[in-house]
């Protein structure tokens, strides 16, 4: 299998940042989701939003950036949002209490309250 680069683009306010994620989520997406998370940061949002609409495969590095993201977030006061996973994702996200640390939703749009997705959200 061969890997898709991953790759991120950021639009928002001091409201809410989406991070669009594209791409497969492993160890080559570290700097991506590094650049992404201080573009949001710079926009001084208060909520970050993942879109993982785009993203086909995420593997045990890409559930430690997204560790990583919420830790800097959590610190930083902003809170973490997720939307667009697939059912097995949503499961892991379950299954590793990644779900504990953020919302996950079938559906945000930007600024808007969001249709809580799963059961549990």
């Amino acid at each position: 299998m061969t890997a898709i680069e991953f790759t991120t683009t950021i639009e928002g306010s001091a409201d809410e940042a989406r991070i669009h994620c594209m791409g497969d989520l492993n160890v080559r997406a570290d700097e991506a989701m590094e650049a992404a998370y201080a573009a949001a940061a710079a926009l001084g949002a208060s909520r970050i939003t993942l879109e993982f609409e785009d993203v086909g495969y995420i593997n045990s590095t890409g559930i430690a950036l997204i560790v990583r993201l919420l830790t800097a977030a959590r610190a930083d006061g902003r809170t973490v949002r997720a939307v667009g996973l697939t059912p097995h994702y949503r499961h892991l996200f379950e299954i590793t209490r990644l779900s504990d640390y953020m919302e996950i939703l079938d559906d945000a749009p930007i600024g808007a309250a969001a249709t809580p997705g799963g059961e549990g959200a």
